[in-house]
């Protein structure tokens, strides 16, 4: 039977306060408040173009209830009516409602959604909520996310310098983004299988945080790269862990790299492996000042090819030297000291020397007239013992002076 135009808001309310009700019941029984879906009744009210469908809701203490007595006094009569005449009284719906008590029910009530933020709550149940800690707002320090980050603590604990890495923004959203256990610990793991240790682990990632960024099977494939080369394991943990970045190049670029000395300096396949082993950085670095020293040693310094190859494989820090430091102290050990080429080359150690330090000695050496450098004569002084021994050892045994002169000398000049 259709209702009419007038029939369908009286009718309407009466359905709104007998919801109302039933939930209130349903409130009181189960201390919650939930959306019942599965106990809808759909009964639908058909009008020439429009109907009405509905069903159980959750309703809430709101103020659109709080004249609902007023309500109910002013239209009981017409509500009786209108369920009376028109539609199935809100009874009768009730009785098709399962029972609440019954083990099935409780079961379905594990999926019910949590409640509203809106919902009015005890003191009692208040004071037990725990709120988590803010997150701070945008920051240019990474200490201000230590607190609410488990992957930054954990990095912390072995030893990364954090104020270093926040220095770069794109390193600090990356540590930021990364989850410890699925993102770090296998890289980790993987350094610690390669030979590092756990004390060496916080320098190593501190410059290299970008591992954190690479492929672990292309990782190992650079490491088994090594392998084939006939570095031994000791020879690669070495390596990594005097340059950081070498695992962040390519098979490729190693391999590049490896040629380029081999032929440049033209050494056999061993002696190309121990340069290497002893300054890995030679492979993570610029080229430009390994070619720019070169050709200052042939041209500059007038050294031979053979004696380049026999100075760099005993100081291979002579590739990456500074020029300027390169031609200064050649130019006061050949030219100032008289020491020929063939003896600089046998001591190459002095371009490693402070230049100071090496004219002070020799300026002691000869205001006591022992400046005496060839091998061929008496009171020789070679020049390994005059840059590489302490103050002490060098007044005692080279000069034969106390320390206390040495030092009163220096002083004049």
């Amino acid at each position: 039977m259709a209702l009419s135009a007038q029939q369908i808001p009286r009718w309407f309310n009466s359905f709104k306060l007998n919801s109302l009700i039933t939930a209130v019941q349903l409130r009181n029984h189960f201390q919650r408040q939930t959306l019942l879906h599965r106990l809808s009744a759909q009964p639908q009210v058909s009008s020439d173009n429009c109907f009405l469908q509905w069903g159980f809701k959750t309703y809430r203490t709101s103020s659109k209830w709080n004249n609902s007595s007023q309500f109910t006094k002013s239209s009981g009569q017409e509500i009786n009516s209108a369920q009376s005449t028109m539609l199935p009284s809100m009874n009768e719906q009730s009785q098709k409602i399962p029972d609440f008590d019954s083990e099935l029910f409780l079961e379905d009530l594990d999926d019910v959604p949590p409640l509203s933020p809106l919902q009015p709550i005890s003191e009692q149940d208040a004071v037990r909520i725990i709120a988590d800690p803010p997150l701070p707002p945008d920051s240019f320090t990474l200490r201000d996310y230590v607190d609410h980050s488990e992957t930054l603590q954990k990095l912390v604990l072995l030893g990364v310098d954090l104020s270093k890495i926040e220095k770069h923004p794109e390193a600090a959203n990356l540590l930021l983004r990364l989850d410890f256990e699925k993102d770090i610990n296998q890289v980790l793991l993987f350094l610690k299988d390669l030979g590092l240790e756990d004390s060496q682990l916080g320098a190593f990632l501190t410059k290299n945080y970008a591992i954190f960024s690479e492929d672990l099977e292309n990782l190992k494939t650079r490491v088994a790269y090594l392998q084939s080369k006939n570095f031994s394991k000791s020879d690669i943990t070495q390596m990594v862990r005097k340059a950081p970045f070498l695992l962040s190049f390519s098979v490729e670029r190693l391999d590049n790299r490896l040629g380029f000395f081999q032929k440049e300096l033209e050494l056999n396949v061993k002696k190309t492996r121990d340069l290497v082993v002893r300054l890995p950085r030679l492979l993570t670095g610029s080229l430009e000042p390994v070619k720019e020293n070169m050709k200052v040693y042939r041209l500059e310094l007038g050294f031979k090819r053979n004696e380049i190859q026999h100075m760099i494989t005993k100081i291979p820090k002579m590739l990456t030297a500074n020029k300027r430091k390169l031609t200064e102290t050649f130019d006061f050990v050949h030219n100032v000291m008289n020491i020929p080429h063939h003896i600089i080359v046998r001591f190459p150690q002095v371009f490693n020397a402070r230049l100071f330090k090496v004219k002070e000695r020799h300026l002691f050496l000869a205001y006591l007239g022992r400046a005496q450098y060839d091998p061929a004569k008496a009171n020789y002084i070679s020049l390994d013992k005059l840059v590489s021994v302490p103050d002490e050892i060098f007044c005692e045994e080279i000069a034969k002076a106390s320390v206390q002169v040495f030092e009163k000398f220096l002083k004049t000049l």
